[in-house]
């Protein structure tokens, strides 16, 4: 596991506070994505769930979320296995006692994820858009940020057992994931594939014999304009946790940026170049789903790999979204708005991957000293491989148990003869839309 930062001197300070204030351009970036990727009688449910998950992750989060998470240096809960400490969860008082917000590396550390929890949170929304009640997804939300996620952002970012399994056990360099592609996308991405198994898929999705209807989203510029917004978002992202979770200097920004930026330019480059070839035309939603999967890829080695490998990354990233897009629907019968498992899930899993099969970039700085000395590689993909089985057979069967629990008591799903309508009308009493559905007459006249 790289350095935490002990303190932050002015320059870092200045910095964070930047990178953490472009973090509203990705949640707006998702939104988008999400919203126009629907049909437009469930845009504004989209837009309106957005808030209202946003805002519920926030207050989840700091009731309970990072005393549950901590910090480098703070309490947590722990037990000695074979003579080895294992930190298991953070045992800070709830909201924030013990943290004062005096520019500390901690306050930074939970504004910054204030923000990233209701990121991860619209991911499930994503997936699940058309038929999740309004209601029952605050409550998830709210379960989904005060427990899933600190539960494993604890254990890679909050000095846990993943996180200190380099120092602790020899394997490399610990798990390694500065910007999140575990914590927050594969988090999300695998919440998003219970919610979907739970909601089961759209009216009208597949046929008698199991076949996919095409159900196209309403706006393709709502989502291309989304993926920008996204880009600004990532950028921020990735250096405010480079520099607040591994304790990369403030030059290193440079670095993390340019990864940023590639990794997204190869995902939707490999997108465009597949569907172009598969279909005869680049298809417009694939190309930004690839775009964001890279920007997803990205973050978990944008501190530590070289721009070649991320140029990379995002290649095989854009491509599996391509892919599995369509492979879920045909062959799992997963009905996914927004691709999000493929984006989030698998694209979360390929960036934690793709950093121990990476040759790191010069200039990391290990528990011991620099990397040259004391890194295995491994011993590094040994550990991100660890965290990967850590996410399929801890993290999906416990944020599945608990929105199954949820369910028993307040039904999630939009009741099928409701849903002919939209979510619009039924949970919101309006549409997105309202003059092109009641003054069509007008628009065809001369």
């Amino acid at each position: 596991m790289p350095q935490q930062p002990q303190g932050l001197n002015a320059v870092s300070q200045a910095l964070c506070t930047l990178f953490i204030l472009l973090l509203p351009f990705a949640i707006a970036g998702i939104a988008l994505i999400n919203t126009g990727l629907c049909r437009s009688r469930s845009a504004a449910h989209s837009m309106m769930s957005t808030l209202c998950v946003v805002g519920i992750a926030a207050a989840a989060y700091y009731v309970a979320g990072f005393s549950l998470e901590g910090f480098a240096g703070l309490p947590s809960h722990s037990f000695l296995i074979h003579g080895r400490e294992w930190s298991w969860l953070g045992a800070g008082r709830w909201f924030m006692r013990d943290v004062p917000l005096d520019g500390s590396p901690a306050s930074f550390a939970a504004l910054l994820q204030m923000l990233t929890v209701g990121l991860a949170a619209l991911i499930p929304l994503g997936a699940a858009a058309e038929r999740w009640r309004l209601g029952a997804c605050c409550v998830s939300t709210a379960l989904f940020a005060g427990l899933t996620f600190p539960m494993f952002a604890h254990w890679v970012w909050g000095a846990g057992w993943l996180g200190r399994a380099g120092m602790d056990f020899g394997l490399g360099m610990g798990f390694l994931d500065a910007g999140g592609s575990s914590t927050i996308q594969a988090v999300g991405g695998l919440t998003a594939l219970s919610m979907v198994w739970l909601l089961g898929p759209r009216r009208g999705k597949f046929n008698l014999e199991g076949m996919p209807a095409a159900l196209p989203g309403h706006n393709t510029v709502l989502v291309l304009f989304g993926c920008l917004l996204a880009l600004v978002g990532w950028m921020g992202l990735n250096c405010a946790g480079s520099i607040l979770f591994v304790g990369a200097q403030p030059g290193r920004t440079v670095l993390v940026s340019a990864n940023t930026l590639l990794s997204a330019a190869g995902g939707v480059l490999a997108a465009a170049a597949i569907t172009r070839y598969r279909f005869g035309r680049p298809d417009a939603s694939l190309s930004a789903n690839g775009w964001l999967c890279g920007l997803v890829a990205s973050s978990a080695g944008c501190a530590f790999v070289a721009p070649a490998s991320a140029l990379l990354t995002g290649l095989v990233a854009g491509a599996l979204a391509s892919f599995t897009v369509a492979w879920m629907e045909s062959r799992l019968g997963i009905d996914d708005p927004a691709g999000a498992i493929s984006v989030h899930a698998i694209g979360g899993i390929w960036g934690v991957l793709a950093v121990g099969v990476s040759p790191l970039a010069a200039g990391i700085v290990g528990n011991s000293g620099p990397v040259a000395s004391t890194f295995e590689p491994r011993g590094q993909f040994l550990v991100q491989l660890v965290g990967v089985a850590t996410l399929i057979g801890v993290v999906l069967p416990f944020t599945y148990s608990l929105n199954w629990l949820l369910n028993r008591v307040i039904p999630q799903r939009i009741p099928l003869q409701e849903e002919r309508q939209g979510a619009d009308l039924y949970e919101l009493g309006a549409g997105a839309y309202p003059e092109f559905m009641t003054h069509t007459d007008e628009f065809s006249q001369w």
